[in-house]
C-alpha cells in the first residue's frame, strides 16, 4: 500500500522539530553551565579576608641587625630572635583593630616584648613580659601594656597596667591580644580569661605593623582583623573621674637642659609672668610631661604651676607621685623636694614608678589665692607628676590661676 506522503511529512516534520528544539535548549543550557563551572571561582572574602598568616620566612620580616634567622624548631616554623637583635618588624602590615594570636618561646632572661599598631621606634604600642619573673604567680609586674611616645616607654608612669602572668621560658605560650579603638585584651596560655584588660590604650599611634623584641621563638601568628570577641572600642571609665580632688590644671614652661648635680636656685626658678602654657591632666590625674616634650639623654627641668583658693588659712595634705625630681615651692617659699630614682635605695614604692602612693605632705594655705609652683627634673624613661588633695573642706576653687598667668 502506498504511504501518504504528505501526511508523513507534516508529522514528521512536527516530530523532528520538536526533537531539535529540545536538543538545541538542551545542548544551550549544557555550554552555559559548563562554562560558567569551569570559570575560576571567587574569592571568599568573608573567610580569606578574615585571617592573615604571617609566614616565618625573611621575605617578610625587617631587621637591621642581622641578628634574626628562619627555621624549623619544635616541629614549627618559626621567627628566632638571637641576643641583641632588636625589632624584628613584620613588613606590609597596616593593623588597627581585630586578634592577634602567636606562639612565644622567651628566652630572654629581661624582657620579651611584642608590639602592635607600630609606626617607628617613636611611635608604638607594646606588650611586654618581664621573664625574670617566671613561675612568680603573684609577681604585680609579669606582664605590662605600654606605649612608646615620643620614643620613651612610659611604663613607670602606668603601674596599673600591669599584673602577673603565667608564663614559661624556654616553652611554648600561647598568647592572643584582641584590640579595638581604645581597649585591649591580653591572655596568655588561658585563652577564656584576660590577665590584663586595657581600659584605655595610651598610645598615639592607631594603625601600623607588628614587631618582636627581646631573645625568643615566635611561630604561629596569625592576625584575624575586625574580629574583636565583642569588646567596645569606646574608652573604659577612668576610675578618678569622679575624684574632684586631683589638681588636673596646670601651666607648663618649656624644659631646659640641667645637669646633674645642680639644684635649682635663684634664676633657674621662674618669677616672669611668660611663656607658660596650659596643660592639663590625662587619665588618673597624670600630669604626663612626655607627650608634650619627650625625652632627652641629658637631664632636663620644666616647672608646672596651678592655683588653689582657700576660704581659711589652713594646712592641707596632698598625695604626691612624681618623676624623677620635684622642688615644690608654696607661695615663694621652698616647701618640698624629693627624688624618686628607679633601681635605687631613694627610689618610692611601688618600686619607682610614678604613683600617687609615692609621698604625701601637707600645704600651708592662707586665705585667698596660693601658688603651687613644682620643678620636675628627669632623663630616665616617662616624666610626670600626679597630685591629690585630701579634702576640699574650706577649699573654694583648685586649678586656680588669679593673676599668674599672662
Amino acid at each position: 500500500m502506498k504511504r501518504n506522503i504528505t501526511n508523513i511529512t507534516y508529522y514528521e516534520i512536527i516530530k523532528y522539530a520538536t526533537i531539535t528544539k529540545l536538543f538545541l535548549v538542551t545542548f544551550c543550557m549544557l555550554v552555559y553551565y559548563s562554562s560558567y563551572a569551569w570559570q575560576a571561582p571567587e574569592k571568599d572574602t568573608s573567610v580569606a579576608d578574615s585571617i592573615i598568616k604571617i609566614p616565618m620566612e625573611a621575605p617578610y620580616w625587617q631587621n637591621d641587625s642581622a641578628r634574626i634567622t628562619f627555621e624549623q624548631h619544635d616541629t614549627k616554623n618559626t621567627l628566632h630572635l638571637l641576643p641583641n637583635a632588636g625589632l624584628a618588624i613584620a613588613k606590609d602590615i597596616n593593623f588597627s583593630d581585630g586578634t592577634i594570636t602567636f606562639d612565644w618561646k622567651p628566652i630572654d632572661t629581661m624582657f620579651a616584648s611584642f608590639y602592635f599598631r607600630y609606626q617607628s621606634k617613636m611611635e608604638s604600642e607594646c606588650v611586654y613580659l618581664r621573664t625574670m619573673r617566671e613561675g612568680q604567680m603573684l609577681a604585680y609586674d609579669a606582664i605590662q601594656y605600654s606605649p612608646i611616645i615620643k620614643g620613651v616607654n612610659i611604663w613607670d608612669l602606668l603601674g596599673y597596667y600591669q599584673g602577673p602572668a603565667d608564663f614559661k621560658k624556654r616553652s611554648w605560650n600561647q598568647v592572643k591580644l584582641v584590640i579595638t579603638g581604645k581597649q585591649m585584651q591580653v591572655f596568655v596560655n588561658d585563652m577564656v580569661k584576660p590577665i590584663l584588660q586595657i581600659p584605655y590604650l595610651e598610645g598615639n599611634a592607631t594603625l601600623g605593623t607588628l614587631a618582636f623584641e627581646g631573645e625568643a621563638y615566635i611561630a604561629n601568628l596569625i592576625i584575624k582583623p575586625n574580629a574583636v570577641e565583642g569588646l567596645t572600642p569606646q574608652a573604659g571609665i577612668d576610675p578618678t573621674a569622679n575624684d574632684p580632688r586631683y589638681l588636673r590644671k596646670w601651666w607648663v614652661n618649656e624644659p631646659v637642659s640641667f645637669p646633674f648635680g645642680r639644684e635649682p636656685v635663684g634664676d633657674d626658678i621662674p618669677k616672669e609672668k611668660k611663656d607658660w602654657k596650659d596643660i592639663e591632666a590625662e587619665r588618673r590625674g597624670l600630669i604626663n610631661l612626655t607627650r608634650p616634650y619627650g625625652i632627652e639623654k641629658e637631664r632636663r627641668l620644666v616647672w608646672i604651676k596651678t592655683g588653689i583658693r582657700s576660704a581659711t588659712d589652713q594646712s592641707k595634705r596632698l598625695d604626691f607621685g612624681f618623676s624623677d625630681e620635684v622642688w615644690v615651692i608654696m607661695n615663694g617659699s621652698h616647701l618640698y623636694t624629693d627624688k624618686n630614682y628607679y633601681g635605687q635605695s631613694i627610689m618610692k614604692e611601688p618600686k619607682g614608678r610614678c604613683s600617687i602612693e609615692n609621698t604625701f605632705f601637707n600645704l600651708p594655705l592662707k586665705k585667698g589665692d596660693n601658688e603651687l609652683l613644682i620643678g620636675v627634673a628627669n632623663n630616665f624613661y616617662g616624666w610626670g607628676i600626679v597630685a591629690r588633695l585630701q579634702d576640699l573642706v574650706d577649699i573654694e576653687a583648685i586649678n586656680y590661676i588669679a593673676d599668674i598667668k599672662n
